[in-house]
């Protein structure tokens, strides 16, 4: 996945309007303008590099004419201490981008290290790591970036490229093949359809409806694996719902094709990192 610059950047002067505001008071005060500084982005735990070319982008924004020379490229492994960019310019600059910069490779690096953790479990298998739509709101396509870096794969992007039939569609649409059909009706198949289960006989109903994609719902591993022979590879089936690095290499053991896990963006923690200046001149 490629990131959208222009949507970046929206994100990014989004990001600092709500931090600088008016203006960083303290930095403005207390440090010369004419100060100039080396800066140094670090890694301080293990971790898979993300996020900074939006890092960079940070400092475009506020100063163009800050050197920001980047040290290691998306999907570096990271080490304590190992050198991630180096900035040379006004302090004030370096100081006043520094948390916002911060806050977004942090962030996209802790969804990539976890991300790559979840591939590394099904290494073998050929089952494929999936996102979900269970991202920082505004940060999606952040997080989605951040999630092919590591390793992944992006499921649909939002509610208008995929169709996902959910159980709570279910009723009002008149059960499967009702919403099935409705759905072929509106598009003319021009539209991926993949349709939720959490039971065997929804399953047989799903595959009778002719769909793309099946996703099987919080089902237990036995199941899956009766689902896997039903399919018998006639569609794509997704596991999803209660999977996690302790159960994921077993549920991925069954056959299914995909594993979409909501826990790579919504429980990742940020891979800590700092940026340290030191004055160079006046």
């Amino acid at each position: 996945m490629n990131l959208d610059l222009d949507t970046v950047r929206e994100i990014v002067r989004r990001a600092l309007d709500e931090d600088v505001g008016s203006g960083d008071v303290t930095t403005n005060i207390v440090v010369p303008g004419d100060a100039t500084t080396l800066g140094v982005i670090t890694s301080k735990e293990d971790g898979i590099l993300c996020g900074i070319d939006v890092a960079r982008m940070v400092y475009e924004e506020i100063d163009p004419e800050l050197e920001f020379e980047k040290l290691m490229a998306d999907g570096t492994p990271l080490s304590f201490g190992a050198a991630c960019a180096r900035l040379m310019g006004r302090a004030r600059s370096c100081l006043t981008g520094e948390r916002v910069a911060l806050n977004l490779v942090q962030r996209m690096s802790g969804v990539s290290t976890l991300t790559a953790e979840y591939v590394k479990a099904v290494e073998g298998t050929g089952a494929v790591i999936m996102d979900t739509r269970k991202t920082m709101p505004g940060l999606r396509v952040l997080d989605k970036y951040a999630v092919s870096v590591g390793g992944g794969r992006n499921h649909r992007y939002g509610l208008y490229d995929m169709v996902l039939i959910k159980s709570n569609h279910l009723e009002p649409a008149g059960g499967i093949e009702a919403a099935v059909r409705k759905v072929k009706e509106a598009n003319g198949g021009g539209i991926k359809i993949e349709v939720e289960v959490s039971s065997l006989r929804d399953l047989d109903k799903a595959l009778g409806a002719g769909v793309d994609q099946i996703m099987l719902d919080n089902m237990r591993v036995k199941d899956m694996e009766r689902a896997v022979r039903m399919a018998a590879g006639r569609v794509k089936l997704e596991a999803s719902g209660g999977i996690n690095l302790e159960n994921v290499r077993k549920v991925a053991s069954t056959g299914v094709d995909y594993i979409s896990v909501g826990a790579l963006t919504h429980s990742a923690s940020a891979v800590d990192m700092s940026l340290r200046l030191r004055q160079i001149g006046n």
